[in-house]
């Protein structure tokens, strides 16, 4: 596998490299900030970037719309956010889109090296990492009870592959069901899950969280 790290601790930088490369994989680049990342990325052929939320030159939400942009350009790169606290609003912005091959660790999780590097290796494969913190902190903003028992076999089978970043189109390959058939579940877990259209929610990334919360 071929990393990015975008770091702008360099103890922290180094400290993932050494890492990542202990444990058999590439890293094909290094960076203490945002600016040049998609240029060092599309130039070294990255297969996943591993990036803080908050890097220079003003620290507030560099490293999130790096991740935005790259995904936008480059939809099957994986990436891992590393946050030092739950960032509300940008864990809810990053987790919007298609959840497959996306992670949001903190960065207190990076010394369980083993832990780590799981997660690393399983959102390169296409999966979903979101730190329980994260889940726990995001459902907080708009808890109720919540009636996962209420869904029906499929419903939960549909919201299982959900969680895994997988779009109505490939949930419907994997079931082997019409797409419409996967919107008409997914409208309906919606609704036991009492989650009403908002401009403010995404229901999609609220049904994954209270599903993870419940397992």
């Amino acid at each position: 596998m071929r990393i990015v790290v975008a770091e702008d601790s360099t103890l922290l930088r180094d400290g993932l490299t050494r890492m990542l490369v202990d444990h058999g994989h590439e890293v094909v680049g290094a960076i203490d900030d945002a600016v040049g990342l998609t240029r060092l990325v599309e130039r070294e052929r990255a297969d996943l970037v591993v990036l803080d939320v908050r890097m220079p030159p003003t620290h507030t939400d560099e490293g999130i719309r790096a991740a935005l942009e790259l995904r936008s350009h480059r939809p099957d790169l994986a990436i891992v956010v590393l946050s030092q606290y739950v960032e509300e609003d940008h864990a809810t912005e990053l987790l919007a889109g298609d959840l497959g091959g996306i992670g949001y660790v903190l960065k207190d999780r990076v010394t369980d090296v083993g832990q780590f590097v799981a997660t690393v290796e399983r959102v390169a494969q296409g999966g979903t990492a979101i730190d329980p913190e994260v889940v726990s902190q995001l459902l907080a903003r708009t808890r109720r009870r919540q009636p996962i028992a209420d869904l029906s076999p499929r419903e939960r089978e549909v919201l299982g592959l959900m969680a895994e970043g997988r779009s109505n189109a490939a949930i419907a390959e994997k079931l082997v069901i019409t797409q419409r058939a996967v919107e008409k579940h997914v409208k309906n877990i919606f609704q036991k899950l009492r989650l009403a259209p908002a401009d403010t929610d995404h229901r999609r990334v609220l049904a994954v969280l209270r599903y993870l919360e419940a397992r």
